[in-house]
């Protein structure tokens, strides 16, 4: 049974975590002290229970707390060898746990436990950051708050941190927390209740005197010609302009992206402000962790063209590469860690909106989110003062630090297609959505493409949450409709990297019996549909400059001559050649494209359910329920092929083995000899 001290944090952390006005994603930490009978003496034992290492306060469970034994946590004061060394305090953490499992403990653990208080809250929100990036946030603290919360000058968080706080409690008994420099804030309670009550007022206070006192535009004035777009000409252009931003941003490593047109955003890239802010870089460290130093911010208004926006942010680009490489160099000792990439994470459009990137969906939208966090900051800073963030090799020494080094040195190797972002039509059912699962489960973004909405959604919503896979509307045989889903995949997560040309239908007729509207029909969806994907989605993968994938779902039925089903095998063989024709074409850019001939799938397929099946059940003689057996027995191998075993040639396709790979068509179709190619 969990500890009642423990219940209650676990309670007040995810109210806490629950409303982004009191600390954002993943930041923060809040804790308790209490105590339990120790297993080995029998004797109750005093214990703090903390929220580890990366865990997030509005969804934290018993698992996502560090439980250490108070007295030998206090101990470590004793062997403490001074702020040079403080680093090393993280490992002697490890010899205080009590029990097994839980989290590793966090850098702030020394603050929870040195404080003198049962309850301690560390938070990032925005109304406090504003008051601790302020240039005479000291002055302000003590005019809002009065003695009931003190000022703290920045120090990097640690053991020495936590020394700071415990004194500071010890030495004003009338407060009930504190305003940390540059950083967030920190309150204290004698109960649960206590302390979140005390962490709620500070942020409220602060909140309600920057909307009292503050100035009412401390943005400035709005720039002429840099104002929001409108709505869908601001989603046109941010569609035109993603492949470009997302290639800038994955330079060095891919990324996936995230694109945000929010009042917040639009204003703050509308006004005066916004180039000098900017420039001066996010201040908390949460923030600037997940969004980089600073941000790279277009210097053009919404009314230039296109072309003259992209050509500027690749002069933007190469700028902000060589100033990054000189704000490493400036700071940077013979132990930091290695320049990690000079690719900004956060990317500004005035009029437009903005672009952040992560190693995956939900670290790029995270990332954006912090940054709204950093103009809410900025304004909240500047209604009153002057934003004054910490400085640049405050923010070296965190960006750097040996202890960031080490958790990213912890986090699990990326699966193969980790930051890949997948296109697949036809993917509601079938082939299409088995192909959809196995690049999700192999870490890649998934767009489930299908002709009805609905069922796009629910086979999305079974990969995942819409940071793994969403659903989008798209009619292949309609160019608009083709290139409405892409803009939709792109704003979703960046950019493509991997188009599926799986859509189709197929009607099984002699020629005699078939009609030009069924053979308009299947080349319209088949040979036409996959052009029009293609077309569009390789103007986004060259954009990006980042070479990537096409494969076509062909069929043995592109070399075989069956019967009854001339306008199927023609559309077919059209697709093959496509393949072979794009390949070419497309090489140069590092766009490899492939084809899979499949045969025989009925087990979920979609086609064969929809009539197909009983068609050609009807032409090879057998019962329709025997047709994959009857499929399976004519082959080599006598096995019959699933949607799955297409999936896994995709998988093969479009993985890191087969890099040098290009113009190929694999059969999956359990050995068909008249379909060999040659």
């Amino acid at each position: 049974m969990i500890n009642p001290a423990a219940a209650a944090l676990i309670d007040r952390s995810n109210r806490l975590g629950a409303d982004p006005k009191n600390t954002n994603y993943a930041g923060g930490n809040t804790s308790a002290k209490g105590t339990e009978t120790d297993p080995v003496t029998g004797q109750p034992v005093e214990l703090l229970w903390v929220k580890g290492s990366g865990g997030d306060l509005g969804t934290l469970t018993e698992q996502g707390l560090a439980v250490l034994r108070l007295d030998r946590m206090r101990a470590l004061v004793d062997v403490y060898p001074g702020v040079d060394r403080e680093d090393e305090m993280v490992a002697a953490f490890d010899y205080c746990l009590h029990g097994k499992g839980g989290a590793a403990p966090s850098i702030d653990t020394a603050m929870h436990g040195l404080v003198d208080a049962a309850h301690v809250d560390h938070l990032h929100p925005d109304s406090g950051i504003a008051i601790a990036t302020a240039a005479d946030g000291e002055e302000l603290t003590a005019k809002i708050f009065g003695e009931k919360v003190v000022w703290v000058p920045w120090r990097r968080p640690g053991f020495q941190l936590g020394l700071d706080i415990a004194e500071i409690k010890r030495a004003n008994p009338q407060a009930i927390g504190c305003i940390l420099g540059g950083h967030g804030i920190t309150a204290w309670g004698d109960t649960s209740e206590e302390a979140e009550a005390n962490s709620l007022w500070i942020i409220d206070t602060a909140a309600a005197y920057i909307a009292s006192e503050g100035k009412e535009s401390p943005f400035g004035e709005v720039r002429v010609g840099f104002e929001a777009l409108p709505s869908d000409e601001r989603r046109e252009r941010a569609a035109a302009l993603a492949g470009t931003i997302r290639g800038i941003a994955s330079t060095d490593k891919p990324m996936v992206g995230h694109f945000t047109d929010s009042d917040v955003v639009l204003d703050f890239l509308s006004s005066e402000s916004a180039p000098r802010l900017a420039a001066l870089g996010t201040s908390c460290p949460d923030h600037f962790l997940r969004t980089k130093v600073k941000p790279l911010i277009l210097d053009l208004p919404a009314t230039a063209s296109t072309p003259e926006q992209i050509a500027r942010l690749h002069e933007l680009h190469a700028e902000y590469r060589a100033d990054y490489q000189a704000y490493y160099d400036a700071h940077a000792t013979p132990e930091s860690p290695a320049i990690r990439g000079a690719d900004p994470l956060i990317v500004l459009v005035p009029g437009v909106g903005m672009f952040s990137y992560g190693a995956n969906k939900q670290t790029a939208r995270v990332a954006g989110e912090f940054y709204v966090n950093a103009i809410n900051v900025m304004r909240g800073a500047e209604a009153l003062s002057t934003y004054s963030p910490i400085s640049d090799a405050e923010k070296f020494r965190i960006e750097y630090w040996a202890l960031e080094e080490a958790k990213l040195q912890r986090m699990p190797k990326p699966k193969s297609h980790q930051g890949r972002i997948a296109f697949v039509t036809g993917a509601a059912s079938g082939i299409g959505k088995a192909i959809a699962t196995r690049l999700a489960a192999e870490g890649a973004c998934v767009v489930v493409a299908d002709l009805d909405l609905e069922k796009a959604q629910a086979a999305a919503a079974e990969l995942g949450t819409t940071d793994v896979a969403i659903g989008v509307a798209a009619n292949v045989a309609d160019a608009g409709a083709v290139q409405a889903a892409l803009d939709d995949a792109v704003l979703a997560f960046g950019g493509v990297d991997l188009v599926v040309n799986n859509a189709g239908l197929s009607l099984s007729k002699p020629l005699l019996e078939t009609t030009e509207k069924d053979w308009d029909l299947q080349h319209d969806v088949m040979a036409k549909g996959s052009f029009l994907v293609s077309k569009a989605a390789a103007q986004v993968l060259i954009d990006q400059k980042l070479g990537g994938d096409i494969v076509y779902i062909s069929s043995k039925n592109s070399v075989f001559a069956g019967p009854n089903n001339i306008a199927y095998s023609a559309t077919k063989a059209d697709q093959a050649h496509q393949v072979r024709l794009l390949a070419v074409e497309l090489g140069e850019h590092g766009i490899r494209v492939n084809g899979i001939n499949p045969d025989g799938v009925v087990r979920g397929s979609g086609i064969f359910a929809s009539g197909w099946g009983a068609n050609r059940a009807a032409t090879y003689g057998v019962a329709e329920e025997d047709l994959g057996q009857f499929y399976a027995n004519r082959t080599i191998l006598k096995r019959e092929v699933v949607p799955e075993n297409v999936a896994d040639a995709v998988y093969v396709l479009t993985g890191p083995e087969l890099s040098r790979t290009t113009g190929l068509h694999i059969p999956v179709d359990s050995g068909v000899a008249a379909a060999f190619l040659r």
